[in-house]
């Protein structure tokens, strides 16, 4: 993500604490497409990812206050309420289904397709050169998570490891694309 649009999207959210109505519907133009993205990614119903999509708008509204940019940057945040939210209704509605890696998807595209079609979007190659740099184990356990939906617990199910071990995992491994995608994927 450009800096200059980190830097938008984190004074949008402090104006937003400051219920600036104008900032907030800014905010919405700027973060809805993705968002909406990333809950039918896990909901996979469109009415049901677009009512989600107005709680999550809700929340960040309410807790905006509660941001911090030292923490994190805006888009990641947000990113957070929305996934987490997703997982709640999709959680209430049925139970966890193990679905398999090995559907045939192609995740490297899918990652790839799935980020902003804006400056910051990131090409497969530098994308699947990063993801090559992480364990295969801890690779498959970060999609899982962000693409599949899977919680904490899920995960450690599924690879049969405690769930610090599946936190560490998740951790590191973003870490380390993080650092990545940073030196330009090469």
């Amino acid at each position: 993500m450009p800096a200059t649009e980190r830097t938008e999207l984190d004074s949008l959210l402090v104006a937003v604490a400051d219920a600036d109505r104008a900032a907030f519907r800014r905010l919405y133009d700027l973060t809805a497409p993705k968002l909406f993205a990333t809950i039918l990614r896990i909901v996979k119903v469109k009415a049901s990812a677009e009512e989600i999509l107005q709680d999550v708008y809700l929340r960040v509204w309410q807790n905006a206050g509660s941001y911090s940019p030292e923490a994190a940057p805006a888009r990641v945040w947000m990113n957070s309420i929305a996934r987490n939210r997703a997982i709640d209704v999709l959680r209430q509605k049925t139970p966890a289904s193990a679905s398999s890696l090995d559907d045939g998807t192609n995740w490297f595209e899918r990652i790839a397709e799935d980020r902003d079609r804006e400056a910051d979007l990131i090409d497969v190659a530098s994308l699947r050169h990063c993801l090559g740099t992480i364990e295969p184990q801890a690779r498959d356990c970060v999609l899982a998570a962000y693409y599949q939906g899977l919680s904490r617990e899920e995960l450690a199910q599924r690879y049969a490891r405690p769930v610090n071990t599946i936190k560490t995992w998740l951790h590191r491994s973003l870490a380390s694309l993080r650092a990545c995608l940073d030196e330009g994927g090469a």
